[in-house]
């Protein structure tokens, strides 16, 4: 006689977790996030009127900031040296600009 395989005890469908769970997204204030790039939340206020400053968005008159929007703009901001040739470009755009 051979013994009977074992096979795990099925688990109610309420108690099971979705495979992937996408986290809710944790939205900053002005001052949160500016503390958060440590820029001055002045900083974050001129870059939403003249550009290129992380993502917001508008809650009626509240602005925020997602966490991820502040990481993927502080990422896009990496360099290796001074003489990376993205890096040249983009100061030397900035430099160029109107004032």
């Amino acid at each position: 006689m051979r013994p009977v395989p074992l096979r795990p005890h099925p688990t109610p469908a309420a108690t099971q977790q979705p495979a992937q769970t996408k986290p809710p997204a944790r939205y900053l204030t002005n001052d949160e996030a500016a503390e958060f790039l440590r820029l001055s939340p002045r900083t974050l206020e001129k870059q939403r009127v003249i550009g290129g400053g992380p993502r917001f968005r508008k809650f009626g008159r509240r602005v925020m900031y997602a966490v991820v929007d502040l990481e993927a703009w502080a990422d896009s901001r990496s360099f290796e040296m001074t003489s990376d040739p993205q890096y040249t470009e983009q100061h030397a755009a900035r430099r160029s600009g109107p004032r």
